[in-house]
């Protein structure tokens, strides 16, 4: 009778989690979701200017519902779109990511990269990244099949958008000024902040930073001097989460509590969003209580 009473158990735990991993990997990772964030950082009486902000895409050539459903999102009339990068999973991405962001790209925009828009994917343990974050060193990289990154940097360029890849400028958005500072991935040591470095700029009506991964010495430069709202992506919201606990990794320095969403970023002013993204590592195709996102930010007076 006990034999028979722990193979149902045993049964039943591996019933569970079979559903599970189907939800996880049928059905959350393609409930693609809106956010919607009021920031206060603008002057007194200013009118709101909306930013969209789109991170992780890990595009396959093939995923016509995800490219559709970012095309969408230009009927949401946003006055400046902030790509934060790991926009392709496949050396074939290009035209999907272009799909998807084609109705946006006459919108004023900003982009960095991710170490994804360089390199593929290769199989790697998931669970590695609940132990450290994920290798990204020069060996690693050297396994990885090579991305089209130029042939994406000139499409966006060409559309006007602007390039914050270790780079610095201003651009008009909703009829204000918006000063930009962003940078490469610091995931793999391409981000070079000191170049771009030094206080905001008094004639920009607000101030954004920008990156890839939340890395704690770019955060903290940036917050420094004195930008508003750092944007970033890179850890998924955690991808694989459990309720009432949350993000179980952000696959680098930033704290769990951070994973996803609008914080204030510690020991400053400066406001922090970090993107859930839109996709998955190809590998690792799941969503667990973290289904992906985009985010409407719309800033407003302090």
């Amino acid at each position: 009778m006990r034999k028979r009473s722990l193979f149902a158990l045993g049964s039943a735990a591996v019933a569970a989690g079979a559903a599970t991993f189907a939800y996880a990997s049928l059905v959350e990772r393609n409930m693609f979701t809106l956010r919607r964030f009021d920031v206060p950082v603008l002057e007194p009486d200013a009118e709101p200017l909306r930013i969209l902000h789109i991170s992780d895409l890990h595009m396959m050539p093939d995923q016509r519902r995800k490219q559709n459903w970012v095309a969408a999102l230009g009927g949401l009339d946003p006055d400046l779109v902030i790509v934060t990068g790991d926009n392709m999973a496949d050396p074939e991405s290009v035209p999907g990511v272009l799909r998807a962001l084609d109705p946006l790209l006459p919108v004023p925009g900003a982009f960095v990269f991710g170490s994804n828009d360089y390199r593929g994917p290769r199989l790697k343990n998931p669970f590695s990244y609940l132990v450290r974050p994920s290798s990204e060193y020069e060996e690693d990289q050297l396994k990885r099949p090579n991305l089209p990154t130029e042939e994406l940097r000139a499409a966006l360029t060409d559309a006007g958008w602007a390039d914050l890849n270790n780079a610095r400028t201003v651009i008009k958005a909703g009829g204000r000024s918006v000063e930009l500072a962003g940078v490469d991935d610091p995931h793999i040591s391409r981000d070079d902040y000191p170049t771009v470095a030094g206080p905001i700029s008094s004639g920009a009506d607000v101030h954004l930073g920008v990156t890839h991964t939340p890395a704690a010495r770019v955060l903290n430069a940036m917050a420094d001097d004195g930008f508003d709202l750092l944007l970033a992506g890179h850890t998924h919201g955690g991808q694989v989460c459990v309720p009432f606990y949350g993000a179980l990794t952000t696959n680098c320095d930033l704290p769990r509590s951070m994973a996803k969403g609008l914080h204030r970023w510690p020991g400053s002013d400066a406001w922090l969003h970090v993107s859930a993204g839109l996709g998955t590592h190809p590998t690792a195709p799941v969503r667990f209580s973290c289904p992906p996102e985009a985010s409407i930010l719309t800033l407003i007076p302090r």
